[in-house]
């Protein structure tokens, strides 16, 4: 196989002239046939005792040349984009020109990766928000520790009343016949929690524990076709009335809910878990404004298959992790209600962005020749192995030393990027400020 020659015929864009010798597509047909040959069968014949020259004196002489290029040609083109010295993005389909027993010459168009420019990538400004924990913020924080810590205890000396759990039988009855989906028996209902259709809590509330009545509602509008507007009658059987405890905020409370001595050391606590939440929300803004500003400098001329590309792996990063949750991609647009195409036009300028930022960041590299020591692969390596409880040698086998090297090489572009960025803190709104002084001197002047 080999590179007859290598032509640029617009931006980005190159046209291989590639031949396989005789030798070399003798051998792919050899492999073609040891494949095929117990499918194939002759009058007179078994499978798997028909030899090659048979088969080619009844099929054709040609028989075999499909499946013996397909076995070829991907090492073709990639050894002659590699001796063209190409770093290729995206292929389109080849034009065959011969192909025989004198071997194959063909045509392949091959997209290159475009020539980027950067305007500037230092000193690059965004902005953050202040970080700080309001009394609210702590106290909400609070609320949900005595949420999770609640006990469910049972009362029957009273009546239903609203924001008790009841657990009650129920069969729904329109026109007196019983419907689809109307029944379900010791069914957990907070009253007041809205999960039933209008009327329908607010008519168990009066009841006590062991009473059995009915229910009278009407279905909205907006229902399904079969029970839209229709009039129904639910019989209810109240078997449990149930009512959430819960518990005091003390240090004995602190010291359970959150592992900390007093509820003063809790607030704290919370506090700082606020705070750096916040932290790391301002975190993950400030690179997202970076790499909006970076992408605003960039200056190059990119393959439409780079974008094309870029959509396809973000569908199969999505279709993996939906998949680990029983949906599915597939079904997870029948759900959107789209199409591939739909999704794909909509995630289309995300993707643009994704690529113009990773060919930014491929030119930091460049310019400022960041380098990744064999030591610090190494350690990467090591850190995924115990992070995935894995064998060294089988990480090593799933992730290719180059590609890991190029991710971390990366990595430092961005934190160049960001260790240069001008970061300032957002200051509030004039009108808001003036609003809050305002406020300050009412206060004051009561």
């Amino acid at each position: 196989m080999s590179l007859k020659s290598s032509t640029k015929t617009e931006t980005n864009l190159y046209t291989l002239e590639v031949e396989i010798s005789a030798e070399d597509f003798e051998s792919a047909q050899v492999k073609a046939f040891n494949k095929q040959k117990n499918r194939i069968s002759l009058p007179g014949f078994r499978k798997g005792k028909v030899t090659r020259k048979m088969a080619e004196n009844f099929y054709g002489k040609g028989f075999l040349y499909e499946e013996a290029l397909d076995i070829c040609y991907p090492d073709a083109v990639q050894g002659a984009i590699e001796e063209a010295g190409l770093e290729v993005v995206g292929t389109k389909a080849a034009d065959i020109k011969s192909i025989g027993e004198e071997g194959v010459s063909l045509t392949v168009e091959v997209f290159v990766k475009p020539e980027v420019e950067i305007k500037a990538y230092k000193e690059l400004k965004a902005t953050k928000k202040k970080v700080e924990a309001s009394d609210e913020e702590v106290q909400a924080k609070i609320d949900e520790l005595v949420e999770r810590n609640a006990r469910v205890v049972s009362v029957d000396d009273r009546e239903v009343k609203d924001g008790d759990i009841t657990v009650i039988d129920f069969e729904g009855f329109v026109d007196g016949k019983a419907f689809d989906g109307g029944k379900a028996e010791e069914y957990e209902l907070t009253i007041g929690s809205g999960s039933f259709i209008p009327g329908f809590e607010e008519q168990i509330i009066g009841h006590k524990s062991g009473d059995e009545f009915d229910v009278n509602v009407k279905f909205p509008t907006e229902y399904t076709p079969e029970l839209a507007d229709k009039d129904a009658v639910f019989k209810i059987k109240l078997h449990e009335i149930k009512v959430k405890e819960l518990p005091e905020v003390d240090d004995e409370f602190a010291q359970d809910a959150a592992d900390c001595d007093t509820v003063d050391e809790l607030k704290k606590s919370l506090a700082e878990e606020i705070k750096k939440q916040k932290e790391d929300e301002n975190e993950r803004e400030i690179r997202t404004q970076i790499f909006d500003k970076l992408v605003e400098n960039v200056v190059a001329e990119i393959p439409e298959v780079m974008v094309e590309n870029e959509l396809d792996n973000q569908i199969k990063d999505i279709d993996y992790r939906l998949s680990s949750q029983g949906i599915g991609f597939e079904n997870y647009l029948k759900y959107m209600g789209m199409t591939v195409e739909q999704y794909r036009e909509k995630a289309r300028p995300d993707a643009e962005k994704q690529v113009k930022i990773r060919l930014a960041l491929e030119k930091i590299v460049e310019l400022e020749n960041i380098e990744v020591s064999e030591e610090d692969i190494d350690k990467e390596y090591e850190k995924f192995a115990s992070q995935y409880q894995m064998e060294l040698d089988q990480i090593k086998r799933i992730i290719p030393a180059e590609g890991l090297k190029k991710d971390m090489a990366i990595d430092k572009a961005i934190e160049l990027i960001r260790d240069s960025a001008k970061v300032t803190t957002a200051r509030k709104p004039r009108a808001a400020k003036e609003k809050t002084e305002e406020k300050e001197e009412t206060e004051d002047a009561e």
